[in-house]
């Protein structure tokens, strides 16, 4: 049977729309926050057709970027917000609803008064651990050495999550999975790129 190729707008989704969908009643659910260029995100989504893969990003155009890549390819198993994470988090996915979490190459704002803008805030670690099933991965990196301590600060005290690159902090080590466009651009001109792997414990 032929199927319908795919509308933008069916991919790029309101936050109320995305709750409408009872994130909560799908099968497998993946999560990135602040996907750039999408293309870690729309590649996972074409290795892995069974999981639907929800992106929320703040820019208006990469999300209207993404959604028309996303619908050439005819990947229903995509969708986007576009909305601040902690708005989703908090206001839109529900419990113990994700299977896996990407946040990769975050805007460090390296200078002191703007370290409130930084993504890894120990608020959005508590809304994020609530909607992460137990068992849950939650992948991150970052090419900025002050944040990755800061990062790792936060993270490491965070109850519900525990380290799977215990005893260290970190891994160096790229991880079995395509690169973001930002880690490609970092590791081309020298830079190196740190990687957290951390998994929700099955019991906080």
């Amino acid at each position: 049977m032929e199927t319908r190729p795919l509308d933008p707008g069916e991919i790029a989704l309101a936050p109320e729309q995305l709750r409408e969908l009872g994130v909560g009643a799908l099968a497998r659910v993946a999560l990135e926050i602040g996907f750039g260029g999408a293309e870690l995100l729309l590649a996972l989504a074409e290795r892995d057709p069974e999981t639907v893969f929800i992106g929320v990003e703040v820019s208006r155009k990469r999300v209207a970027k993404a959604a028309r890549r996303a619908a050439r390819l005819g990947l229903a198993n995509v969708r986007l917000v576009n909305a601040p994470a902690q708005y989703v988090l908090e206001r839109v996915l529900p419990p113990a609803s994700i299977a896996e979490c990407w946040i990769n190459c975050p805007d460090p704002w390296p200078k002191r008064r703007h370290s409130h803008r930084r993504l890894f805030q120990g608020e959005l670690l508590d809304r994020l651990t609530a909607v992460l099933a137990p068992g849950a991965r939650l992948h991150a990196s970052t090419d900025d050495p002050a944040y990755a301590l800061w990062i790792h600060k936060l993270i490491s005290a965070a109850p519900g999550l525990e380290n799977l690159c215990a005893p260290e902090p970190w891994s160096k080590q790229p991880p079995d999975r395509p690169a973001t466009a930002y880690e490609v651009e970092w590791l081309a001109v020298g830079r190196e790129l740190v990687y957290f792997e951390y998994r929700r414990r099955l019991q906080a």
